[in-house]
């Protein structure tokens, strides 16, 4: 694998967006602790399972970006709060210090990484010494186990134990030693609602005790429900347990009550010499909530030497969620309807006596506000531009991961990760991209024995590219493996029925290469976890013509192949060309339109039944949208029709028109379920004067008309 290049400024402005909410979200947490320790209240187990889970993705985070030096302190942090939360370290003030007192350590950490814009080379300071316990979480000792499992063995059923994690164990212990009898809680939920439906029994139960832990009984006869037993330690009284389960309809049982057996004596045992009881080591905790004013001095003291620590954030951004910005955007596109009503009042102005100069005046006043329109819905687009490495970086762990399952040395190559994308492209992406990944690792690279065999390196390589072309961003995937096998492809299809041998004997290498994303068609030997269920890449294309894109695939056996993903920039908002086509107005995004030229009845010709034009020595294909929409005109063309030059990759058409209405920038809405069906249309868009304009889904338009084209691969450009 190739190393890890040095992290832009908006990564790491990136990193210390997303490591603040972390920084902040683990000290909330920690002064809720404070809070139960200086309230003397039974700490809420779940309160440190956060600070936990805060440490540990911080740790990740820091070690996905390099902050190599940030990672190491988060797992020193995350170790402690494990033993803390398994009971080997106890939670008491001073270990606490040291935990907030670790949170300092990382804001003041953050603060380097934004006055350098490095995420290496930080500078690691603790402010307040660790004291044994915390510092005993570098050189961990097994400890033998404790006779108070070996009487859980006995009180608790094998068949709880054995589902139980090392800290639900530890809970376990923790209830019984403190006299609480434990209930088996048994639900019956629907599969279709179990998230919302269990969270609400979760929530009923939490005030009553603690939760241990929960787990799916097979007990259901019924298919389209499931049984969950939440087991827990009651704290409350019996009666309430009983009203909240029968709110639930649940079932209770009981699992153990009473004082467990020889738990105060095995806690009793296992006490160092010099660790304080339990009622001494009360007093203790109480007394060092409150620090000596000499105490307090001396702190200050120590600190004026140094800067003082800043409570400023230092990230300078905000994380919106995309909804919020797509209502944004709907409202951008209703101000740009509201500007076209106002400039055709300024028209119409113009040719009443004496309002002359009110026009001009509202000419310019409309000019003013189409600037500013233009600024706003810029920025709006730029929020949504996040860098297609973020996905990348994703995938790396994809690659990683099958080909070490698979035997194969990869080497991943990224190249263009600058390159920005609508973050909603960016999510929809990632699955198609991980497919094509993985059938690229498994079916594209050979083994290490055969690539030597055929002279190549023992190492495969995968390179993904992005750049942008226009109003289009292109993502290339390229393998150096064995290559798409077109004789087996054939045989494949023509065997699942998808081709007859007539037609396969007159396709393309290219059409040939395509049929990969047909259902069901694989040339894989063998099935295996990753591919060879000729399921995947049909859902590849399906859901990228779904976002305005298209994938196409090249291939040369024995060499390699590279899928080309061609996708629009945003979908926000889009510039499209409107058309009249028998009365109707339809909307063309301007990203698949090359050019519009004239059209005389003179610059038709047939070519072996479709209608063809020339175009600069070029024959370029003519879809005529009357005939295709099923209008079954006459076929003469208007005095004013159009041929609208369709482009996506390597395929071209001209989609014949009866005139150009004009361009507009177009918000598309989602159609009903009734038209979505219709294939050929992505939405609806409002064009003003309270009149709607179907979006022309051009990808699906050219697809469909290269299917029912005979030898469509001659119009191939």
């Amino acid at each position: 694998m190739n190393s890890k290049k040095t992290p832009s400024p908006r990564a790491v402005n990136e990193f210390l967006s997303e490591a603040q909410e972390f920084v902040e979200a683990l000290s909330n947490v920690l002064m809720d602790i404070d809070t139960s320790l200086r309230d003397e209240e039974e700490l809420d187990p779940d309160m440190v399972n956060e600070a936990f889970r805060c440490w540990h993705t911080l740790k990740g985070l820091a070690s996905t970006f390099g902050a190599e030096n940030l990672a190491h302190f988060a797992h020193r942090e995350e170790s402690l709060l494990d033993d803390i939360r398994l009971g080997r370290t106890p939670l008491d003030p001073s270990t606490l210090d040291a935990l907030l007192s670790s949170v300092d350590v990382v804001v003041d950490a953050l603060n380097q990484i934004h006055d350098s814009g490095k995420l290496t080379d930080v500078v690691i300071k603790s402010r307040v010494p660790r004291k044994a316990s915390a510092e005993a979480v570098d050189s961990p000792v097994e400890a033998e186990e404790p006779s108070v499992v070996l009487d859980i063995k006995k009180l608790v059923s094998k068949d709880i134990l054995e589902v139980l994690t090392e800290f639900e164990e530890h809970r376990l212990v923790i209830n019984l030693e403190k006299g609480r009898p434990l209930y088996r809680v048994r639900a019956s939920f629907s599969l279709i609602s179990i998230d919302t439906e269990l969270e609400a029994i979760k929530t009923a139960l939490k005030p009553l005790g603690e939760i241990i832990t929960y787990l799916p009984c097979d007990e259901s006869d019924n298919v389209e429900k499931i049984d969950i037993e939440v087991l827990l330690a009651l704290k409350k009284d019996l009666d309430e347990l009983n009203e909240a389960a029968s709110a639930f309809a649940a079932r209770i049982s009981t699992v153990v009550q009473g004082k467990m057996p020889s738990a105060a004596a095995a806690a009793e045992k296992t006490r160092l010499p010099d660790e304080p009881t339990a009622a001494s080591r009360k007093g203790d905790d109480k007394a060092s909530l409150t620090r000596p004013k000499d105490d307090a001095d001396s702190i200050i003291a120590e600190m004026s030497g140094e800067k003082a620590l800043s409570l400023r954030s230092v990230s300078q951004t905000v994380r919106v969620d995309i909804s919020r910005l797509d209502r944004l955007m709907n409202s951008v596109g209703e101000l740009g309807l509201v500007r076209s009503s106002i400039d055709r009042v300024s028209e119409e102005l113009r040719t009443v006596a004496g309002r002359r100069d009110l026009a001009i005046e509202l000419h310019r006043i409309i000019r003013g506000f189409e600037r500013r329109l233009a600024e706003i819905r810029e920025g709006i687009l730029e929020v949504r531009m996040v860098p297609v490495g973020q996905m990348f970086d994703r995938l790396a762990r994809v690659i990683r991961k099958v080909s070490r399952n698979l035997g194969k040395d990869i080497e991943f190559i990224v190249s263009g990760s600058d390159t920005e994308v609508d973050k909603l492209i960016i999510e929809e992406l990632s699955d198609p991209l991980m497919h094509i990944i993985r059938n690229a690792i498994d079916h594209g690279i050979e083994v290490p024995q055969d690539r030597a065999r055929l002279g190549k390196p023992v190492s495969g390589t995968v390179a993904l590219t992005a750049y942008q072309k226009g109003n289009h961003v292109l993502i290339e995937v390229e393998d150096d493996g064995a290559g798409i096998d077109t004789d087996r492809i054939l045989a494949a299809s023509i065997k699942s029925g998808a081709l007859t041998e007539d037609q396969a004997s007159v396709m393309s290498k290219r059409d040939i290469n395509n049929l990969i994303f047909i259902p069901g068609i694989t040339t894989a030997k063998a099935t295996t976890e990753i591919s060879g269920r000729g399921v995947g890449m049909d859902v590849v294309k399906t859901n990228i013509s779904s976002l305005g894109g298209i994938v196409e695939v090249q291939s040369e056996l024995g060499i390699g192949t590279k899928f080309t993903i061609t996708m629009p920039v945003t979908l926000a908002i889009t510039p499209a060309l409107l058309v009249s086509v028998a009365d109707a107005t339809y909307a063309i995004p301007l990203n698949t339109v090359a050019e519009a030229i004239m059209l005389k009845q003179k610059d038709i010709f047939q070519v072996m039944n479709t209608e063809t034009m020339t175009l600069r020595g070029q024959t370029l294909p003519l879809c005529r949208l009357d005939d295709f929409f099923n209008f079954f005109r006459s076929g003469s063309l208007s005095p004013n029709s159009r041929v609208v030059v369709a482009a996506l990759g390597q395929r071209r058409v001209g989609l014949v028109v009866d005139a150009l209405v004009g361009q507009q920038d177009v918000i598309i809405k989602p159609l009903g379920p009734s038209m979505a069906k219709s294939g050929c249309f992505s939405g609806v868009t409002d064009i003003g004067d309270q009149k709607l304009a179907l979006v022309l889904d051009t990808v699906a338009v050219i697809e469909e008309f290269f299917a029912t084209t005979d030898d469509s691969n001659q119009y191939t450009g």
